[in-house]
């Protein structure tokens, strides 16, 4: 049986599935009981993340959708490899960095093959293999479980490889950012992933193309001062580039 997490996280799905749930449905499809459910939606639509109705709840307007690795690819592409250049200006000659997984840090990847002594781990199958022929970078993997949907790899074995190293920067791709919910992605464990990964690093690096602003995943990763740089494009709102700036992040905006 799933715990309150997983039950909850995969409410969200069916609801941005199907378009509605219902009460009546969802108890039975987790053999819980009606108040557990209607707990369950009256949390959720306290984070936005679903819309309560009588009897169940709709798709949040706000809240995003989590897009396969082909999809994510696809969207913004050309925005995202000015981010990703944008993001490689911030690394030096003979740093240590992590690499999140995702489309953007694919891109990012694809930066790197001028540097001469460079260290990157990474938890993305295709950021390691955008950096098979980078001559002068050294790729380590996490290892641990492949998600294919994302093909990002999680779980304790992944936790481990990270916690044995202290890395120069860690750059983050996201699924939603919002003043209520922060930095946010769709997978429970690729949140805690990214949670550790600012634990082993001197400096957290945002990159996100403006469609991500006021917009939630299910899982928050940190709030939005928690972050030391955000690198997105002249569409983020002025209300978040306020608050970023007020805050200390060092915001860079491709115009």
């Amino acid at each position: 049986m799933m715990n309150t997490i997983e039950r909850r996280h995969d409410i969200v799905q069916k609801t941005l599935k199907h378009g509605r749930v219902s009460v009546d449905d969802l108890a039975t499809n987790y053999q819980v009981s009606e108040v557990t459910i209607r707990g369950d939606l009256n949390y959720l639509d306290k984070k936005s993340l679903v819309s309560r109705t009588r009897g169940g709840a709709v798709a949040s307007k706000v809240i995003s959708k989590e897009l396969s690795i082909n999809e994510k690819h696809c969207a913004q592409i050309d925005i995202k490899r000015k981010l990703a250049e944008l993001a490689s200006h911030q690394i030096k000659e003979g740093e240590a960095i992590i690499l999140d997984s995702g489309s953007t840090m694919a891109e990012l990847a694809n930066c790197l093959h001028s540097f001469d002594r460079l260290v990157v781990m990474t938890n993305g199958l295709n950021v390691a293999q955008n950096l098979l022929s980078a001559s002068g970078v050294e790729v380590l993997m996490t290892g641990g479980v492949l998600r294919k949907t994302s093909l990002s790899f999680y779980g304790r074995q992944a936790e481990d490889s990270l916690e044995r190293y202290h890395f120069d920067k860690a750059f983050l791709g996201v699924d939603g950012i919002d003043f209520n919910s922060g930095i946010t992605t769709h997978f429970e464990y690729e949140a805690m992933m990214n949670r550790l990964m600012r634990k082993v690093a001197k400096e957290v690096i945002t990159v996100a193309d403006s469609s991500k602003f006021n917009r939630s995943g299910v899982h928050k990763i940190c709030g939005l001062a928690e972050i030391d740089v955000l690198i997105t494009d002249s569409g983020i709102p002025d209300a978040f580039a306020q608050m970023l700036e007020r805050n200390g992040v060092n915001l860079i905006i491709h115009p």
